[in-house]
């Protein structure tokens, strides 16, 4: 809760009060946890051994069976029990992994144990469930993995690079048991273009063969070496990832199958080349806007590598809070930022629920709801969030309210609540930009239209350090990060402090 702030606290209650015996109460995140939701789940230990079983094997069937109702690929599951409550850690930290193992029969994804740093011998007691049912978890964890990074998808799979299906394969001619492996599988059309290509050109970067009998089109042999030095290691793989994505997309292909180029007989730093290859994989997917979907294959005698892989991957999904956008966002054209929300979503629901306990009887009905997609102010906002974080090592975030004239609402939309709206709604206590936490407040400066229409932004403002405000105050006092009446009056300076993230227009 801490964490995730007020918006997750209020949506909880919300669905709380809605439903309290859901066995699983599933709240979407908003971009501060790193997670796409948390679940929350009602759960009392039992003195009895038999019964306390039965109740975690239930915890962990109705999580792994929401999660998969609900699409995710990975679960981070706590030591529930072995804290406050006191249960038994080796009774516990057998029936969740006994029970996991079930469950990833039917539903295959990620689980993960977190134990917390001072409780060694928690750690130590799933760990030694875990190594003693090593074989049977073998057997019954996912061969795969993925994620989606805007409109791709990164999968790693522990499986034959030869058997993959996909528009290119990689491979590499500096790696004699992958090079043959793939012309051996390929047939001797493969071998014949490859020897040629080789004979006329030695030194070439990049060999390009027919698929052969492999289920590609091409397959991409690759110039690369391996090094000691992890500086030089580092920017060959940087180097091999580009050239991979340039000659990917002058073929016009969308699909690659990627083999875990130095981590075999090359002897590699494993961490630094998959860290590398994932993290410059993403990147470039990012930065050119690509809808592709990469496979990098680990062969299945390689654990620690395909380890590896999976603690990369799923780390893409812990990047700082500024790489991140609401859950809740949609696709849109860059060009319509605003989106209607729909009166029968819980979102919506929310924001009623909260706008009607603010303004009490001060309106008669909402018009509409419209979330706010700016993704470049939104970015700018996070970072700036992150940054309070770091100096302040707290949570500072509030949702206040913003009344104004309808002429002034796109220019926010657009353009975020810039200086040049310091002071329109007073100077009392500051020249800055003025946010409330009551709507009925806020209320008196939303100016109604030729048609009766007023309009209130629900903002994210960062309040950081805060302190009375004065009309004299022209920016923040020093050391401060915005200043106050001292009960529901919040006054900013700083254009990324503060993000429109919903324009009610009501009457």
């Amino acid at each position: 809760m801490d964490v995730g702030g007020k918006s997750l606290r209020i949506a909880y209650n919300v669905r709380h009060k809605q439903n309290a015996h859901e066995p699983v109460i599933s709240i979407p995140t908003d971009g501060k946890v790193a997670s796409k939701a948390v679940y929350f789940v009602d759960w009392q230990p039992k003195d009895n051994p038999k019964l306390l079983c039965r109740s975690i094997e239930q915890l962990v069937s109705n999580v792994i069976e929401t999660a998969a109702s609900e699409n995710y690929k990975s679960i981070a599951f706590p030591a529930i029990g072995c804290g406050q409550y006191g249960c038994p850690a080796s009774l516990v930290a057998q029936t969740f992994v006994k029970q996991v193992e079930k469950e990833l029969i039917k539903h295959p994804m990620m689980i993960s144990f977190v134990i917390q740093k001072d409780r060694p011998e928690i750690y130590d007691e799933f760990l030694q469930q875990i190594d003693s049912d090593e074989q049977k978890l073998e057997a019954s964890t996912p061969k795969r993995m993925s994620i989606k990074v805007g409109e791709a998808t990164l999968e790693i799979i522990k499986g034959d690079i030869t058997k993959q299906k996909a528009n290119v394969i990689i491979g590499s001619s500096s790696s004699e048991n992958l090079r043959l492996a793939l012309i051996d599988a390929a047939g001797t059309q493969v071998e014949n273009a490859y020897n040629d290509a080789y004979r006329d050109n030695p030194n070439s970067i990049i060999i390009t063969t027919p698929g052969g009998n492999l289920k590609c089109q091409k397959i991409f042999f690759l110039k690369w070496e391996p090094n000691k030095n992890p500086d030089i290691l580092r920017q060959s793989i940087v180097d091999l990832i580009w050239n991979v994505i340039q000659n990917t997309i002058s073929h016009g292909f969308t699909s690659i199958a990627f083999p875990a180029i130095g981590c075999g007989e090359h002897g590699c730093a494993v961490d630094i080349v998959v860290k590398t290859m994932i993290r410059e994989m993403k990147q470039q997917i990012q930065s050119r806007k690509l809808g592709w979907h990469v496979k990098f294959i680990v062969q299945p005698n390689l654990p620690d590598v395909y380890d590896e892989f999976c603690k990369q991957l799923l780390s893409l999904n812990k990047e700082p809070i500024d790489f991140q956008v609401p859950t809740t966002w949609e696709r849109c054209n860059e060009n319509n930022i605003r989106i209607s929300v729909l009166p029968k979503t819980k979102e919506y629901k929310k924001i009623k629920y909260d706008f009607d306990q603010s303004m009490g009887k001060t309106y008669r009905e909402i018009i509409n709801v419209e979330r706010i997609q700016n993704e470049r102010w939104f970015m700018q906002y996070l970072a700036h969030s992150r940054d309070f974080y770091k100096r302040l090592n707290e949570n500072t975030e509030k949702q206040l309210y913003h009344g104004c004239p309808e002429s002034a609402t796109i220019a926010i939309m657009e353009d975020c609540f810039n200086r040049s709206f310091a002071g329109v709604n007073g100077t009392s206590y500051g020249v800055g930009v003025y946010f409330s936490s009551n709507a009925a407040y806020s209320h008196g400066f939303a100016k109604a239209n030729s048609k009766g229409e007023r309009f209130m932004f629900v903002a994210r403002v960062l309040i950081g350090k805060t302190t009375q405000g004065n009309s004299s105050m022209k920016t923040r006092p020093l050391g401060f990060d915005s200043t106050t009446d001292g009960n529901h009056i919040f006054v900013t300076y700083h254009d990324a402090q503060a993000y429109a993230e919903y324009l009610i227009t009501y009457k």
